[in-house]
C-alpha cells in the first residue's frame, strides 16, 4: 500500500454558531488558550507524517493563509528585542507542514469541499481533519487511522462510543468486531439518524483516511440531508460495495478529544487545555478550585 503522505483540512464554514465573534474572524482562529483551533490540527497531522496539508478555504478566511505564513515584521521586532521564547512560537506555525490552499467557492457540504481536493490529491490516499474536532497529541489517532489504511486498504474512519440521545447529532456506523478490539468493519453509514433509527452507538468524528476512490463516488453522489452533498454518503455507497475502492473500516476512538464546533464544549476545551499546562496549570487550577468553591 502507498504510505500517506497528504492531508485535507476543510476550513471553508461560516462559524454561525459563534456569531458576532465569527463575523470577520475565521472560527478555525478562535484561540484555544494561545494556539488558534487550526495551528491544534496541523500539528496532529504533521505529528502523523502528513507534511503535505491542503486547506480548504472560502471568503474571509485570509488569516488562516498569513497564520502560516511567514511574519518577518514581527519576527524581527521580537529579535530586537531578544524575545527568543515568543520569536519561536511565532516561527512554529510557518514550519509546521508545506501548506497549500483552494477556495471552496460554493459551500455545497463536507463532501463538496473533499471533492475541490482532488486535483490536489490525485490517485493517492489521504487524511481528512475537520477542525471542530482536536485531539490529544498523548492519543496518537491519525497514526493509528494510516496504520490501518496502509495494512487493510480501502478507507478509515474515526469513531467514538457516545449516549444514545446524542446520536442525532452524528454519522452513525453499523460495524461488524475485527480481531483488534478498537478496529471495525463498516458496513453502513448514516448521517444525523434519530435514536431509534441508529444502527449503533458509533458516531463518526472529524477523521477520515479516505481511498482516492472516493473522488469519483463524490462526483455521483446528490445532495442530502440539509441540501448538501454528504462525505458519509459517499462512505456508506464505499462500504456496500468494496469493488468501488476497497474495505472500509473503523478506528474506535478511547481517547481525549476537545470539541470546538459548539460554544460550551470549546469553553470546556479551553480549561482543559489550560489546566494541564505547565506554565499555567497550576496556577489556573488554584483560581479554578477557588472560584468554584466560592461562586458556585
Amino acid at each position: 500500500m502507498r504510505k500517506i503522505q497528504k492531508a485535507v483540512i476543510p476550513a471553508a464554514g461560516l462559524g454561525t454558531r459563534f456569531l458576532p465573534a465569527t463575523k470577520a474572524t475565521p472560527k478555525e482562529m478562535l484561540p484555544v488558550v494561545d494556539k488558534p483551533a487550526i495551528q491544534y490540527v496541523v500539528e496532529e497531522a504533521a505529528a502523523a507524517g502528513l507534511n503535505d496539508v491542503l486547506m480548504i478555504t472560502g471568503r474571509n478566511k485570509r488569516a488562516l493563509e498569513d497564520h502560516f505564513d511567514r511574519n518577518y515584521e514581527l519576527e524581527s521586532a521580537l529579535t530586537r528585542k531578544g524575545d527568543d521564547e515568543r520569536l519561536v512560537r511565532v516561527q512554529e506555525s510557518s514550519e509546521l507542514a508545506t501548506m497549500h490552499y483552494v477556495r471552496q467557492g460554493d459551500p455545497k457540504g463536507l463532501g463538496h469541499a473533499v471533492l475541490c481536493a482532488e486535483p490536489h490529491v490525485g490517485d493517492e490516499p489521504f487524511a481528512v481533519l475537520l477542525g471542530d474536532d482536536l485531539i490529544d497529541p498523548r492519543d496518537p489517532l491519525l497514526a493509528r487511522m494510516t496504520e490501518i489504511q496502509e495494512r487493510e486498504g480501502g478507507s478509515v474512519v474515526a469513531l467514538m462510543e457516545v449516549a444514545p440521545e446524542q446520536i442525532h447529532l452524528y454519522g452513525c456506523a453499523a460495524a461488524e468486531a475485527t480481531a483488534e478490539a478498537d478496529v471495525v468493519r463498516i458496513t453502513g453509514l448514516v448521517e444525523k439518524p434519530e435514536a431509534g433509527d441508529a444502527p449503533s452507538n458509533l458516531a463518526v468524528i472529524g477523521r477520515y483516511v479516505l481511498d482516492p476512490a472516493v473522488f469519483g463516488v463524490l462526483r455521483d453522489t446528490e445532495p442530502g440531508r440539509g441540501g448538501e452533498i454528504q462525505l458519509t454518503d459517499a462512505l456508506q455507497q464505499l462500504a456496500g460495495d468494496e469493488k468501488l475502492g476497497g474495505p472500509v473500516h473503523g478506528v474506535v476512538f478511547r481517547g481525549r478529544r476537545y470539541d470546538t464546533g459548539d460554544r460550551g464544549d470549546y469553553l470546556r476545551a479551553i480549561v482543559r487545555l489550560a489546566s494541564e499546562r505547565e506554565d499555567l496549570g497550576p496556577d489556573f487550577r488554584s483560581w479554578l478550585r477557588d472560584f468554584v468553591a466560592t461562586e458556585l
